[in-house]
């Protein structure tokens, strides 16, 4: 390099070298940014849910009831079906590793029966109620009030709430996914990454649903869900397996449920609001843009680009 060379020209030439040497991780820190962002949902929606006191009638006087239930689905499991499997496990994995994933095999069977038994029939209303109240505090009125009767003077977001006016689910309830939970208990008993490949691939589908209700109040027909869906699949896989993970918690697994809901109307909120910056729409998020969230970078895989 010339001694003669500018200062400045020699810094702008160590930086353009550092980046191209840089450039072949750029791709991988992308992807691993990616699903910490979209991890990270699961965990923010239970401390916006904790935050909103609003919302605590919707867990204590419906899900409370449903989680002793759960508790002693729980019991019984734990009784009657851990130990022999625990025994059987041992054979293949020895006793160390047998202990965490018969523990995970168990939480896996009593997820599979509780699912089964209340979980589309008494949690989604609330997690549409959840999810619904998390946009309108996001100034997102204009989302909902087409889909349901909103009561605008009222002293929050959960009391604003009125009958829906169409089909309102926050994910359908599927024969299909609970198919798969117990087509896919087994993998558990496969040593070492068994119980993660369970955890990802069963958090794969709760991920794709999780913005179900999204989709729903935007209008999207198949197509476009579809098209959303594996733009975003990356994303959808791990905040689905940090809302898996959740899930299987006994007897939170329900509280859990709700704050899930709550976090992933944090990230469509978000995704709203990046949007329709770009597109020149007025943003009512508080009232103003979050100036954080407007200069955050758009995913390269982001439909809404």
């Amino acid at each position: 390099m010339p001694s003669s060379m500018p200062a400045d020209a020699v810094g702008r030439h160590r930086a353009s070298r550092l980046a191209f040497l840089a450039r072949p991780f750029h791709r991988p820190w992308q992807y691993v940014t990616r699903a910490l962002k979209a991890g990270g949902y699961p965990l923010q929606g239970i401390w916006y849910f904790l935050r909103h006191p609003s919302f605590y009638p919707l867990f204590a006087g419906r899900l409370l009831p449903l989680s002793i239930i759960s508790f002693l689905v729980y019991v019984l499991l734990f009784t009657f079906v851990f130990f022999p499997q625990l025994a059987f496990l041992a054979i293949f994995h020895g006793w160390a590793g047998a202990w965490f994933n018969a523990t995970v095999l168990v939480l896996g069977e009593g997820l599979v029966i509780i699912q089964g038994l209340f979980e589309g029939f008494f949690v989604d209303e609330s997690r549409v109620d959840v999810f619904d109240a998390t946009l309108i505090n996001y100034g997102f009125v204009d989302l909902i009030s087409p889909q349901r009767v909103l009561f605008v003077d009222a002293p929050n977001s959960i009391k604003m709430l009125g009958k829906p006016t169409s089909r309102a689910e926050y994910q359908p309830w599927s024969l299909i996914q609970i198919v798969e939970l117990i087509f896919f208990l087994p993998l558990n008993l496969v040593p070492y990454v068994g119980t993660p490949a369970f955890i990802m691939i069963t958090g794969a589908r709760v991920g794709k649903l999780s913005h179900h209700r999204w989709y729903q109040l935007r209008g999207l027909n198949k197509k476009e869900i579809k098209k959303e869906l594996s733009l975003r699949s990356w994303e959808y896989v791990w905040f689905g397996t940090v809302a898996m993970i959740l899930e299987l918690i006994p007897i939170l697994s329900f509280f859990f449920l709700l704050t899930t809901s709550a976090g992933s109307a944090l990230w469509a909120a978000k995704m709203e609001e990046r949007a329709r910056v770009r597109v020149g729409q007025p943003v009512t998020a508080n009232d103003q843009v979050d100036a954080q969230i407007a200069e955050e970078p758009v995913y390269r895989d982001d439909p809404e680009a």
